[in-house]
C-alpha cells in the first residue's frame, strides 16, 4: 500500500475497524474510506455494489461483523450467521468484481474445534467438533476463510483471513446482555464498586482459560500482513499466553478498585475449556503484541469511564 492508497475499512466505527483507521492514519495512509453502517449497509449486496462503484478501493479491510459474548451468539444464532455471511459475501466479491488489489478479512479463534491441542495452530481448522455455544459464528468465519481461499484459486484474487483471539480495547461494546467477557466485568466491577455491592456474580466456575489481545495490536498485526503476507492459509494473531476467567476477574477487580467479594454462577457455561493460539506464523513477520493485559484493562477502563458511563 502507497500513502496515497485508497483503502476502504469495513465497519470502520466498531472497535477493530476504528483501531485500524487510527494505525493507518498514525502510519501516514492518508485516503482511508471508513464504511460505517451510516454509509452503507454491507448486508445488502446491491448498496455494496453500489458503494464500490462510488468509493473505488484499492485496498480492503473487512472488520465489519456482527458480534456478540456467549450470551448473544446462544440466543441468536441464525442472526449470527445469517448477517455475517451477508457482510463478507458482499464485500469479497464486490472487492473482486471491482479490481481490488488486496484484501483482509478478520474472522475469530472460535472457528477452531472445543477440544483443539493447544497452543492451537492454524492446521486444526476443522479437526473436530466446534463449541455448541458459538457455532454458527464459527461457521460465518469458517465461510469467509474458504471463500478468501477459494477466489484466491479460482480467480487469483489476493486475499488473506487473520483469526484473532478475544479482543478488546477503545470503542469495545460494554451492554452486558450482548458483551464479550472481559468489558462485561468491567461494567460490572464499576457498578459494584459505585454502589458499593458486597459482592459481584460471574458466569461459570472461573476455571476456563482465554488469551486476550489489545485491539490496536492486532490493528498493528492487520496493517502489517495487508503489506507483507501473501499466503492462502490463514494466519494466527494473538499474544500466545493465557490467564484462567478467574484470574482475568481479579485483575479487572484490582484496576477498578473493587474490593468485594467474587462469587461463581456454576449454573451458567464455562463455554471452551482453553484456548490459545499458536502465534509462531504471525511473529515470523516481524509483529509482536506490545500492550499487556493489565496495562490494556487499565486503558479500557478509562475508554469506559470517559466514554461510556452516563
Amino acid at each position: 500500500m502507497d500513502n496515497d492508497s485508497k483503502i476502504l475499512v469495513a465497519g470502520a466505527n466498531g472497535m477493530v475497524g476504528s483501531a485500524i483507521v487510527r494505525n493507518l492514519e498514525s502510519n501516514g495512509f492518508a485516503n482511508i474510506i471508513k464504511g460505517t453502517r451510516d454509509d452503507v449497509d454491507f448486508t445488502n449486496q446491491d448498496e455494496t455494489e453500489r458503494y464500490f462503484c462510488s468509493e473505488e478501493p484499492e485496498y480492503v479491510f473487512i472488520a465489519a461483523a456482527k458480534v456478540g459474548g456467549i450470551m448473544a451468539n446462544s440466543n441468536y444464532k441464525a442472526d449470527f450467521l445469517t448477517e455475517n455471511l451477508q457482510i463478507q459475501t458482499n464485500l469479497i466479491q464486490q472487492s473482486y468484481n471491482f479490481g481490488v488489489k488486496k484484501l483482509l478479512f478478520l474472522g475469530s479463534s472460535c472457528i477452531y474445534p472445543k477440544f483443539a491441542t493447544q497452543p492451537i495452530s492454524e492446521d486444526q481448522l476443522m479437526t473436530g467438533t466446534l463449541e455448541p455455544t458459538n457455532d454458527a459464528y464459527a461457521i460465518a468465519k469458517i465461510a469467509g476463510i474458504m471463500m478468501c481461499q477459494a477466489y484466491r484459486q479460482q480467480h487469483g484474487f489476493n486475499a488473506i483471513s487473520l483469526m484473532p483471539t478475544n479482543l478488546y480495547g477503545f470503542n469495545d461494546n460494554f451492554d452486558l446482555q450482548s458483551s464479550h467477557v472481559l468489558p462485561a466485568l468491567i461494567r460490572k466491577f464499576h457498578e459494584a464498586k459505585v454502589s458499593e455491592a458486597p459482592y459481584v456474580e460471574c458466569w461459570g466456575d472461573g476455571s476456563p482459560m482465554r488469551e486476550f489481545l489489545y485491539v490496536d495490536d492486532l490493528a498493528e498485526a492487520c496493517r502489517v500482513c495487508m503489506e507483507s503476507y501473501e499466503e492462502s492459509q490463514h494466519i494466527n494473531v494473538g499474544t500466545g499466553r493465557d490467564v484462567t476467567i478467574k484470574e482475568l476477574t481479579e485483575k479487572i477487580a484490582k484496576v477498578v478498585g473493587y474490593d468485594g467479594e467474587i462469587c461463581w454462577d456454576t449454573s451458567k457455561p464455562n463455554g471452551t475449556p482453553r484456548k490459545v493460539l499458536n502465534v509462531n506464523k504471525i511473529k515470523s513477520l516481524g509483529w509482536e503484541p506490545m500492550v499487556g493485559l493489565y496495562e490494556g484493562i487499565r486503558r479500557s477502563y478509562e475508554w469506559y469511564k470517559e466514554n461510556v458511563i452516563i
